[in-house]
């Protein structure tokens, strides 16, 4: 599962000196939404240490942000932190402008924003809530993938490049009477990724998904219940969640050169459930 977004967060486009354009750019660069927490932290920090320069998008916690960007340039590596909302068209549109501003293009994007409610049966959804979860997990990484295509894309002057979408286990699951919303709106980005790999393949551009499971993260204090992987860890073949990390180095491994000739896939990271 992925880091939550607060809807009740504020757009604060935070463009300075640091928007500055590198002197040459020679390493890979790679966009990821939701970077602040959880799976995308840790995509952030190994995307850092593989020799990628990062872009991360945040929607709370100014304070953390710039530490996780400062951590990064400490190490060498290009970062910047976007405070954008990834279901608002102007917002993912000023994060890429952002992006080819500071490193001139992008190589990878990890779509890895969403959101999770409390625990709910499908009858007891209201209209609110399903359009803001739709909003996040399915809209948002079609805004982002758009923008991508637009600067990857041979059709459109482009040198080509990855898209990696964090989905999830319980597109599969369904995740009854607690989170048929997330589950639904992940079974939308997982069709739409597949669509997607279809269209692009002759553009250059590869599209894969990881499916993370129970993954021990701070998005289930989010949903209602910070104990919520311990709680389910005897029906996980492996006995247990997995850490962030084991996420994303499956995330890397689909972005990378080790995966050339991969598309159109789903990864599932889930202990074997």
């Amino acid at each position: 599962m992925n880091s939550v977004q607060n809807p009740d967060a504020t757009d604060g486009d935070r463009s300075d000196a640091s928007d500055a354009p590198d002197a040459a750019r020679t390493a890979p660069v790679m966009p990821i939404t939701g970077g602040r927490r959880g799976i995308g932290t840790a995509t952030v920090r190994l995307a850092a240490r593989r020799g990628y320069d990062v872009a991360f998008s945040y929607l709370s916690n100014d304070a953390a942000a710039e530490d996780l960007s400062a951590a990064i340039e400490m190490e060498r590596r290009g970062a910047i932190a976007v405070r954008a909302d990834s279901a608002d068209p102007a917002e993912v549109s000023r994060m890429f402008d952002r992006v080819d501003r500071r490193f001139g293009g992008l190589d990878v994007l990890v779509d890895n924003s969403a959101m999770i409610a409390r625990p709910s049966r499908f009858e007891d959804l209201d209209h609110e809530r399903l359009r803001r979860v739709f909003s996040v997990n399915a809209i948002g990484p079609i805004l982002c993938a758009q923008q991508a295509v637009k600067r990857m894309s041979h059709r459109h002057g482009g040198r080509g490049g990855a898209v990696v979408n964090v989905s999830s286990a319980s597109a599969r699951l369904g995740s009854p009477s607690e989170s048929v919303d997330y589950a639904s709106s992940k079974g939308a980005v997982e069709t739409m990724a597949i669509v997607f790999a279809k269209e692009v393949a002759r553009d250059g551009i590869r599209r894969n998904c990881v499916g993370p499971g129970h993954i021990y993260t701070k998005m289930h204090a989010s949903g209602g219940e910070a104990g919520r992987v311990d709680r389910v860890k005897d029906s996980i073949p492996m006995g247990g969640g997995g850490e962030p990390e084991e996420v994303a180095r499956a995330i890397l491994w689909l972005a990378g050169p080790e995966a050339s000739f991969v598309t159109g896939t789903f990864l599932d990271v889930t202990g074997g459930k």
